[in-house]
Parts: C-alpha cells; sequence; structure tokens
C-alpha cells in the first residue's frame, strides 16, 4: 500500500527564501506521511483514491480551517481526511520571510495499493 502527500502553496517565494520554504513544504510532506492512515475496510475492499485539501494554518502551525477542494469519490477515504488534520494539527511552523498572519496551501493526498 501507499500513501502520498505533497504541499502546493498558494503563494511563492523567491531566491533563499523559496529553499526555506521549499524545506518547510517537505517538513510537512513528511508529517502528513507518517500520519497519514489507509482506512482497514478501504484496505479490504480494495479502494484507492486522491484528495485535494486547501488547509489554512496560523504562524504557529495550528491548523486554522480546511477544506475539501476534491474529495476521493469514495465515503471512507473521505472520511479519514478530518481524522489525519486532527492528527497533523500542528504542523511545522512556517519560516519567518513567509510573514503572513495566515499561510494557505493546497495539500494533495492519495491512498494507493501497491
Amino acid at each position: 500500500m501507499g500513501l502520498t502527500a505533497g504541499v502546493v502553496m498558494a503563494a511563492g517565494a523567491t531566491g533563499a527564501n523559496a529553499a526555506d520554504a521549499t524545506s518547510w513544504k517537505r517538513s510537512i510532506a513528511k508529517v502528513v506521511a507518517q500520519k497519514q492512515v489507509y482506512p482497514r475496510s478501504a484496505l479490504r475492499r480494495e479502494i484507492e483514491g486522491s484528495a485535494r485539501v486547501k488547509v489554512t494554518i496560523a504562524r504557529d502551525g495550528t491548523i486554522a480551517n480546511f477544506e475539501m477542494l476534491e474529495d476521493t469519490g469514495h465515503e471512507v477515504l473521505d472520511r479519514e481526511v478530518p481524522k489525519l488534520m486532527e492528527r497533523i494539527n500542528p504542523l511545522p511552523t512556517p519560516p519567518s520571510d513567509l510573514s503572513d498572519a495566515e499561510l494557505t496551501f493546497i495539500l494533495p493526498l492519495s491512498w494507493v495499493l501497491r
């Protein structure tokens, strides 16, 4: 089985700031990968799916809000998304050069059997 996640920032960064932002995005993907669960009932039924979640975090990494932009098409996997958001909260603190009070990004999630 495979679980994958990545981070797509809504706002861009440049130069050295981009390196910090890239490192931060990798740290988020690592946290998500460690805490993402493949629901047993989905494994038994060999259900796969992908979702896109819009996540807004505060400066301290606390998830302020999340919204499913694209669901997986499978209720069992869609129900896992809010549980995952609880498990990953708070996320790693954003780099100081990303100075917005809140940051919003798209978190693509996948549940794939291998």
